[in-house]
């Protein structure tokens, strides 16, 4: 392995990452972080100047209709399958406590 993933730059990125990482994981991430680095540069090593950037490995085509503006729901039909509603809003539980700052 050229490029050694270390324990060191292990646990820097575990830091950075706020992770709380065992000994052996360390060590088992280290073996594997390397052994993709090594990946990496075997792939750079093949010549990739004809081939073209791909964002799908198959061709994608959108379909799109066209934008025309259409009535919309009701607040009643909106409303009308929620499981509970308060003057006319839909009501949901609460997740943050009142000293969330949010």
């Amino acid at each position: 392995m050229s490029n050694q993933i270390d324990r060191q730059m292990v646990e820097r990125v575990a830091l950075l990452a706020r992770l709380e990482l065992s000994e052996s994981e360390i060590a088992q991430f280290s073996t594997q972080l390397s052994g993709i680095v090594d990946y990496i540069e075997k792939i750079n090593t093949l010549d990739t100047d004809r081939i073209e950037p791909l964002a799908h490995c198959l061709p994608v085509h959108n379909v799109l209709r066209q934008d025309e503006p259409l009535s919309s729901l009701s607040n009643e039909a909106a409303l009308a399958n929620a499981p509970e509603q308060i003057e006319g809003y839909f009501k949901v539980p609460k997740i943050l406590d009142d000293n969330s700052g949010a």
